[in-house]
């Protein structure tokens, strides 16, 4: 069985039928015509992520990319705090995809070996690549917001909690220094966008996992969020880059998460999300569409988490037979 988890295919049913209206997608309209559609209560990713892999949310994603991208964590308390650009938008303050950076190695070496006495009361500050920075705490941190749930949307200040105080002066310090950077003012001159904050979010220590959990459900996890890379390690299974094209599998139960289009959705661009769908369909869809009906895979659970709500979808090889059940629009899996 492939189980695909697709981010950002959840908008609403008339939304779903404006962007989709002329856009061929033969496969995902046999899936959702033969298949079994269910809605579920709004869920994000990493929830289902969590849920799907047998670990409880939410995840400690600072310690899991440390496991994935450097060594095991050990007991630590960690805190993903990554560098971020805050925009101004009509009245509100917009979380930039902070992919967006495209951030060199020096640049942001430089940046994190000024900011680091800063936060030397709330722990140690280590660059595990240029957009994944690790604070290793020196105490536990209040939660915070995911940076994957607040990108491309308003965000508002910390709460005015006494837990974070602490936070709330670092930041603001953090984002003094960051302002008069040179890395900053270099960025600025050049027009490309700089970093004038950091967002703290993912604490916790790594959970205790001797061996394989679940191991009959999943064999392989294919993604490129390292802190789905770290689950993989994790789990004692394979843990590759999530591939361009769903062909001929090397796992006999992969689970995949194809994010490409949250983003877009996340922001609005219609024209990018499009685009990306098309992209689904073709490499991941059709190809499992073709397996299905030539018996290399039995079946496929697909699994669209989303604010509004989320859709599970399955397709088993005998669904196929069902002639009788027409192929649906994709507005089908907005809730109802």
């Amino acid at each position: 069985m492939l189980t695909l988890i697709v981010p950002g295919l959840i908008w609403t049913r008339q939304a779903l039928a404006d962007l989709t209206f002329d856009l061929p997608l033969p496969a995902f309209a046999t899936f959702l015509g033969r298949g079994r559609l269910r809605h579920r209560p709004p869920q994000d990713s990493a929830a289902l992520l969590a849920e799907f892999t047998g670990l409880a949310a939410p995840l400690p994603a600072a310690a899991l990319r440390w496991l994935a991208l450097q060594e095991h964590p050990g007991e630590t308390e960690w805190l993903c705090l990554d560098p971020v650009q805050l925009r101004f938008q009509e009245r509100t303050v917009i979380v930039d995809d902070p992919l967006r950076l495209e951030l060199s190695d020096e640049e942001a070496a430089a940046l994190a070996v000024s900011l680091a006495s800063t936060l030397a009361e709330l722990g140690e500050l280590t660059v595990i690549s240029p957009h994944a920075w690790n604070l290793r705490l020196a105490a536990a941190a209040p939660p915070f917001q995911a940076l994957a749930d607040a990108a491309g949307r308003s965000v508002s200040g910390l709460p005015l909690d006494p837990a974070y105080a602490p936070w709330r002066h670092a930041l603001n310090e953090a984002q003094m220094i960051l302002h008069a950077h040179p890395v900053n003012q270099a960025r600025a001159a050049a027009g490309r966008p700089v970093v004038n904050s950091l967002w703290p979010w993912g604490g916790g220590r790594l959970p205790e996992f001797g061996k394989r959990a679940d191991s009959g459900r999943h064999d392989a996890l294919w993604s490129n969020d390292p802190v789905a890379q770290g689950i993989a390690r994790l789990l004692r299974i394979d843990g590759d880059a999530l591939p361009a094209r769903f062909g001929r599998a090397t796992a006999r139960a992969p689970l995949a998460v194809h994010n490409a289009l949250e983003q877009p959705a996340r922001s609005g661009d219609a024209l990018v999300w499009r685009e990306q769908l098309e992209r689904l369909e073709a490499d991941w869809l059709v190809p499992a569409l073709d397996a299905l009906r030539g018996g290399r895979l039995d079946a496929l659970r697909l699994l669209a988490p989303g604010d509004l709500g989320a859709a599970e979808l399955h397709v088993g090889r005998g669904d196929l037979w069902k002639f009788w059940r027409k192929p649906r629009a994709l507005a089908e899996l907005a809730p109802p």
